[in-house]
């Protein structure tokens, strides 16, 4: 009996190892599905860019001016529209670009859905210079911000 019982026992072993071996196999399978690989060709170094989302551009005057330039043109346009009355012209530039302009507003401030409003001009010098003329509002100790903006029409010469 005691071969029969050995067999069974070496029977038992081989049972257990051969579902032990099943197991692993299947996890094994299943563990390669959580693998990523890379697809040649797509690389995140590269900004994804759709054909319904445009680039934005940083400054709402034009798309020329960098967002070393908008910071610095729209601190010009804070102290134009802020403390100085209408036809102060107010200048800007940028040595790093050469980009450069100024802001005159031309209208005193007025209240428009509870903020404080102005319109202004603005001359913008660069590869390609432009006269624009816009209003910009600002919340009650908030910034200016833009709301239009368009190119300025041409003067009437008499």
């Amino acid at each position: 009996m005691r071969s029969d019982a050995r067999r069974y026992k070496a029977n038992l072993i081989a049972s257990e190892a051969v579902k032990v071996v099943a197991v692993s196999a299947i996890a094994l399978s299943l563990a390669a599905c959580s693998f990523s690989y890379s697809v040649i060709g797509m690389s995140d170094d590269e900004p994804e860019v759709t054909g319904s989302i445009s680039a934005k551009t940083p400054s709402p005057l034009s798309p020329e001016l960098n967002e070393e330039d908008w910071r610095r043109a729209k601190a010009a346009l804070g102290v134009a529209l802020d403390p100085q009355g209408p036809g102060t012209l107010v200048s800007w530039d940028n040595p790093g670009t050469a980009m450069k302009g100024h802001f005159t507003p031309t209208s005193a401030p007025y209240v428009k859905n509870d903020e404080i409003c102005r319109e202004f001009s603005a001359q913008l010098n660069g590869p390609a210079s432009s006269v624009l003329q816009g209003h910009a509002c600002r919340p009650s100790g908030g910034e200016w911000a833009i709301k239009d903006v368009k190119p300025a029409k041409a003067a009437v010469k008499a």
